[in-house]
C-alpha cells in the first residue's frame, strides 16, 4: 500500500535519510521507531506527501506520489496524516472542526453525526464539544487531532507519535486499543512513529528502526528479540541503537565517583 524508495532527504546540512527503502503491506500496522533527530517525522512527511524527497519516490496503491495533480488529488482522498503536534483552529469548537474534516473527506452526513458522536465520548470530549479549542488544554487538543483523523475513516493513516502530546492514562489505552482493533483489519493500513517500544510491542506488525537516516532493521517484535538475543523490545531497540549505552552510563558514574 505504502511504497518508499531509494529516499534520501536534507535540510542542507546533513543527510536526514539516506537511500531508504520500505514498504508498508496493505492491511498491515507498521511502526518507524528510533532516536531523535534520526528521520522519523521526515519519514512520515515525506510518505503523507508534505513534501518531495531530494531523491526517491512514493508510491500509495501504486500511484507515484506528486506525478500529476489527478493522481495527488486521488492519493489525498484515501489517506490521512496526524502530525505530533496538529495546528488547530482557535476559534472553532471541536465539533465543528470534526465535522468539517468529515466533510472534506466526503463521509456521508447520517454516518458523520453519529461517528463524530461516538469518538467525542470515546475520547472524553463530549463536555467541551462546544466550546471554542482555544480553551483546550494540551491533552484535549492532541485528543481531537487524533479524532480528527479517525473522523475521516481513511483507509491509509499515517500518524506521526500520536501517544505523545499529553494524553492521560484513559485516552492512552483508548487510543491502543482503538488501534488494535484497525490493525486487525484487512483494509487499514496504518504507518506510525512511537518512541515508546511498550505502547507497540504488542500492536505492530513491524517495526522498522531508523539510526543515522537508514533503516537498521525491519521485523517483527519477536525475530527482534530473537536478533538480539534480548527478553523485551525496549531491550531489542536499545541493542541495534544504543549497543554501548549500558557502558556510557557506567562510565559517567565511575567518573562522577
Amino acid at each position: 500500500m505504502i511504497e518508499l524508495i531509494n529516499i534520501t532527504h536534507h535540510y542542507g546540512i546533513k543527510p536526514t535519510l539516506r537511500n531508504v527503502n520500505l514498504t508498508v503491506n496493505t492491511g498491515e500496522l507498521l511502526c518507524v521507531m528510533g532516536p531523535n533527530g534520526m528521520g522519523k517525522s521526515t519519514l512520515l512527511s515525506i510518505a503523507a506527501g508534505l513534501f518531495s524527497p531530494i531523491q526517491g519516490e512514493v508510491k500509495i496503491h501504486g500511484k507515484v506520489r506528486r506525478s500529476t495533480i489527478e493522481t495527488e488529488k486521488a492519493i489525498r482522498r484515501k489517506i490521512v496524516y496526524l502530525s505530533d503536534s496538529p495546528w488547530l483552529p482557535p476559534s472553532v469548537t471541536g465539533r465543528e472542526y470534526l465535522f468539517a474534516i468529515g466533510r472534506m473527506y466526503r463521509v456521508e452526513e447520517d454516518r458523520l453525526f453519529d461517528h463524530v458522536d461516538k469518538l467525542l465520548d470515546l475520547f472524553d470530549l463530549t463536555d467541551n464539544a462546544d466550546s471554542d479549542m482555544s480553551g483546550y488544554s494540551t491533552g484535549q487538543k492532541k485528543k481531537i487531532g487524533i479524532c480528527g483523523a479517525l473522523v475521516t475513516e481513511s483507509p491509509v493513516m499515517i500518524l506521526d507519535e500520536p501517544f505523545s502530546g499529553g494524553l492521560d492514562s484513559s485516552a492512552l489505552r483508548v487510543l491502543h486499543q482503538f488501534l488494535a482493533k484497525l490493525a486487525q483489519r484487512q483494509d487499514i493500513t496504518i504507518m506510525m512513529a512511537v518512541p515508546v517500544p511498550e505502547l507497540v510491542e504488542d500492536l505492530a506488525h513491524r517495526i522498522a528502526i531508523i539510526k543515522d537516516g537508514q533503516i537498521a532493521a525491519c521485523a517483527t517484535a519477536e525475530e527482534l528479540k530473537n536478533q538480539t538475543q534480548t527478553q523485551t523490545l525496549s531491550d531489542a531497540l536499545e541493542q541495534i541503537i544504543h549497543p554501548d549505552g549500558n557502558k556510557h552510563v557506567d562510565d559517567y558514574f565511575e567518573v562522577s565517583s
